[in-house]
């Protein structure tokens, strides 16, 4: 087979890249390589030196040797010839060889050399084993144990026979002597001779009982459990033996305390107590079978100490808390009960000794802490022990706060001394008092060994008014904030003097302004008392408009006049006057002295009906004028003294 192409190479650097010329290839088929050996005929162990050649072949070459489809050579070499010795197992046996080469990304295989048989020998040194006088003992019996080969192998020097128990080499060499022994119990099982001639090993085995001659010892403590001082007992006893060999009494028994002899016997009697702890072991013997029991540690029970009691943490009044219980003596479990006035509350048993007897309690008043107690047992009721009461600071939780302030807030004035006194009813010291005043800033804290504490403002000022108020606290770290009280401080009495006097000049020019006042307007009444009007002489059944007016806040106001006696009189008409009736109204005014006016019913008050104004009646007999605005006429007709002329 060969294969045909073109191929060319190329050389690649620093990103360069340069190719040959294409050339053509013609590839053959492998050769078929050649298997040789050195020998022929071969004994079982021995080695063959086998020869693989291809010759004319170049480059990388894997050859390989096999045995039917067993393959069981292969080496790697740059020739095109291998040599390998081997080792055949017994039997008969065909070798041959190949080789491959890889091209490309292929893997070609060669064809397979020639076959070459060979017949190996093998070597007749299988063991044979035997045990005397059977292969069923019992413990203390002797038997021999013996190991052989073909005769045509035993006398050889190079020929080695060993004795394996499980893992344990026996005897070394079983080529001439045999294994004697007397075999206890545990020595039951596969006995395995080996034989080894060169490096051929050949091996046959032989399983062998043990019957026990009597059983392990057993070691027992009566009581399980003994405390100091008192009586325990040690016994050592069997559960089987072999009767057709000894009887009960052929067996001795010791008892050892940590290796020192106790007592040669199966029972021993002790008190308990510090010197009686450590380890046991007992002895068993009979017809030099020797059988050791278990070690065993005693160790006497410790009664329990008196305990103590404290407790986990600070003690706060109507709060829970943990009493702890503890005995520094005692051996494990212990059974703690909680006392209260040597009532029992709670129990637990302790078994580790990394675990605490706790309970979880809760006093009202500080005397309560005294009444409790702790009791211990680990061995009934002769093993009570009772603990001391419990004496522990207990913290009270601070009362409400009552803040006082001195003096008392509705007599602060501007420049004194204010004194603020925060006060609890109850609480364990060291207290923690915190001030607070104006807008809620502290102004003032402090720790006391007392139920009370004060802070002094010196020299108030308006700006120290406002809502104070305190804050108390102590261990049981429970604030408590007292109501608020309000601080006004006022104005201090040499302010309030100036404004008085202040005030009352104020006052008394205002007085002395009115006063002034006054008299002006009464001069200006009498000057008006004098004062008549001359009026025109008008129809007698006409009416006369005046219309009044004057300077000051009054409203004008109309005053109707019939022909009857009025504030303006009519003078008679003379006889010169007579002819001229028929004429103008117009004439002379005359003044007449005018009557203090008294207002009369209100209802008479000129109405307007549509567009008609009904006007009252001014009574001039009775000195009243009817129709008056609130006294503004009457005024004016005190204080004016110009009063205008009448209108037609």
């Amino acid at each position: 087979m060969a294969h045909s192409g073109k191929y060319k190479c190329a050389v690649v650097i620093e990103e360069q890249n340069k190719e040959s010329n294409v050339k053509d290839l013609t590839v053959k088929g492998l050769q078929t390589p050649v298997l040789t050996m050195d020998k022929l005929k071969l004994r079982e162990g021995d080695d063959v030196t086998a020869n693989c050649t291809a010759e004319g072949e170049i480059g990388s070459l894997t050859f390989s040797f096999s045995n039917g489809f067993e393959e069981i050579y292969t080496a790697n070499t740059e020739s095109h010839r291998v040599e390998q010795k081997l080792r055949l197992t017994k039997g008969t046996v065909k070798i041959f060889c190949y080789y491959s080469i890889k091209l490309h990304s292929t893997i070609k295989h060669s064809d397979n050399s020639n076959v070459i048989s060979l017949d190996i020998q093998e070597l007749e040194i299988n063991p044979n084993i035997k045990v005397n006088p059977s292969a069923y003992v019992t413990e203390g019996d002797l038997i021999t144990i013996s190991c052989s080969v073909d005769t045509t192998y035993q006398r050889n020097s190079d020929l080695k026979i060993s004795l394996i128990h499980g893992h344990t080499m026996v005897s070394v060499d079983m080529t001439k002597t045999d294994y004697k022994v007397s075999l206890k119990a545990n020595d039951s099982g596969e006995y395995e001779c080996i034989s080894r001639l060169g490096d051929v090993y050949k091996s046959s085995a032989m399983n062998i009982t043990v019957k026990e001659l009597f059983s392990m010892p057993v070691l027992s403590f009566h009581p399980a459990e003994v405390f100091e001082g008192e009586r325990f007992t040690i016994s050592c006893q069997i559960k089987s033996f072999a009767s057709e060999k000894i009887r009960r009494d052929d067996i001795r028994y010791s008892i050892f305390q940590d290796k020192i002899p106790v007592i040669n016997g199966s029972r021993y009697s002790g008190t308990a107590g510090k010197a009686s702890n450590g380890k046991y072991i007992c002895v068993a013997e009979a017809k030099e079978i020797i059988k050791e029991s278990r070690r065993e540690l005693f160790e006497a029970k410790v009664l329990v100490s008196k305990p103590e009691i404290s407790v986990d943490g600070p003690v706060i009044v109507n709060e829970s808390f943990w009493i702890h219980c503890h005995s520094d003596n005692g051996s494990l479990p212990i059974i703690y009960s909680l006392k209260r006035n040597n009532v029992t509350l709670n129990r637990t048993k302790v078994s580790d000794i990394h675990e605490k007897a706790r309970f979880l309690a809760m006093i009202s008043t500080p005397s309560d802490i005294s009444s409790y107690m702790c009791e211990a047992e680990n061995n009934g009721q002769v093993s009570r022990k009772m603990s001391e009461r419990l004496h522990v600071t207990v913290i009270v939780p601070v009362g409400k706060p009552l803040l006082m302030v001195i003096p008392v807030p509705g007599n602060i004035e501007e420049g004194s001394d204010v004194t603020l006194i925060c006060n609890i009813p109850k609480g364990s010291p060291p207290i923690s008092f915190r001030f607070y005043g104006g807008s809620g800033t502290e102004i003032y804290r402090t720790t006391v060994q007392s139920n009370s504490s004060s802070y002094d403002l010196s020299a108030v000022k308006r700006q120290h008014s406002g809502n104070y108020y305190c804050e108390a606290n102590n261990q049981a770290d429970a604030l408590i904030k007292s109501d608020t009280v309000t601080v006004e401080v006022s104005l201090a009495e040499w302010k309030k003097a100036l404004i008085a006097t202040f005030c009352m000049l104020l006052v008394a020019l205002l007085v002395l302004f009115i006063v002034i006042r006054f008299k002006a307007k009464r001069g200006k009444r009498e000057m008006a008392a004098e004062l008549s009007i001359k009026p025109a002489s008008p129809k007698s059944d006409d009416s006369l408009t005046l219309s009044l007016t004057h300077d000051t806040h009054y409203s004008d106001h109309t005053v109707v006049v019939n022909n009857k006696e009025s504030v303006w009189s009519e003078r008679p008409p003379d006889v010169a006057d007579q002819d001229s009736l028929g004429s103008t109204n117009e004439g002379d005014v005359e003044y007449t002295e005018v009557v203090h006016p008294q207002i009369v019913d209100p209802t008479q008050i000129p109405l307007k009906k549509g567009t008609d104004t009904v006007y009252s009646e001014l009574q001039t007999t009775q000195g009243a004028i009817e129709h008056v605005n609130h006294q503004g006429l009457l005024e004016y007709a005190e204080l004016n003294h110009d009063l205008p002329e009448p209108v037609d």
